[in-house]
């Protein structure tokens, strides 16, 4: 019976060493994510102006669910990457425009997020507004989906214009009806962004910077956009009028995988 005791004790030992391994508290857990490298600054740090609207920690993506790695809604950038906003948010308040930021630096675990979506064909549960026109099974062929991301490099932003004083927007509700992205603006889902001619993320041709499609006042408000930020050291990706990156980027060639939160730029050496 002594013998049996033991055994028991023994294996009620292991399995309470592995349930508190499992049930670690989310501090205890967030310890042993990696860290941002110094180079890496919260943008309101540098600039709390700058509006932030960070659509991947909400549902109200192209996926219609919290991303991973997110996990507050922070804009995280390289340091000069952050600084170049600054200079051109000084420009632009001065014509009565603010930036707004939709996504900054983003881990690759989201990515491979992005990844595994695009390969599910039986989840479309977003497509009336995000890609209408595009078939899913397209989405790497075309060029929307792909398993590396500037993003994840940490100095390409992903931003807008807001009209200032800017005017409140509601929050999304999952399963509200959709319209497409590229609708006029005010069928649109409402945003304060300025009018540039397609919603964030809107995976069609119209969404090229220079689509000679897009006149008017939503011509002239991307090309703002892209003027005070290729001043301010940013190259726009002319397939997406929201996406810039700055250049020099300090990490040309690494992807991290840090979440994004406040506690990845905490405790850095």
């Amino acid at each position: 019976m002594s013998r049996w005791n033991a055994a028991v004790r023994t294996l009620a030992a292991g399995v309470a060493a592995l349930f508190a391994v499992v049930a670690a508290p989310p501090a205890a857990q967030a310890a042993h994510e990696p860290r941002a490298p110094g180079e890496f600054v919260a943008l309101q740090d540098v600039d709390p102006t700058i509006r932030q609207e960070m659509r991947y920690v909400t549902p109200h993506n192209f996926v219609g669910t919290r991303i991973a790695g997110y996990r507050q809604p922070l804009c995280i950038l390289t340091a000069p990457a952050a600084r170049a906003l600054h200079r051109a948010q000084r420009t632009l308040l001065r014509q009565g425009y603010s930036l707004k930021v939709y996504d900054c630096y983003r881990p690759q675990r989201a990515v491979d997020h992005f990844v595994r979506w695009a390969k599910d064909l039986d989840d479309q549960r977003m497509k009336a507004e995000f890609y209408p026109r595009v078939d899913k099974t397209r989405l790497f062929e075309d060029g929307y989906i792909a398993e590396k991301s500037g993003h994840s490099r940490g100095s390409t932003v992903d931003l807008t214009l807001v009209k200032l004083p800017a005017k409140p927007t509601r929050p999304y509700v999952p399963g509200e009806p959709l319209a497409p992205c590229y609708a006029p603006q005010a069928e649109r889902f409402p945003d304060n962004a300025v009018d540039t001619g397609t919603g964030f993320d809107c995976f069609d041709t119209l969404s090229h910077t220079l689509d000679p499609r897009v006149v008017g006042k939503q011509r002239a408000h991307r090309l703002l956009l892209k003027g005070a930020l290729e001043k301010a050291g940013f190259r726009n990706l002319p397939e997406e009028w929201w996406h810039f990156t700055y250049q020099p980027e300090p990490f040309p060639d690494t992807y991290f995988d840090f979440p994004v939160s406040r506690s990845s730029l905490s405790g850095r050496r």
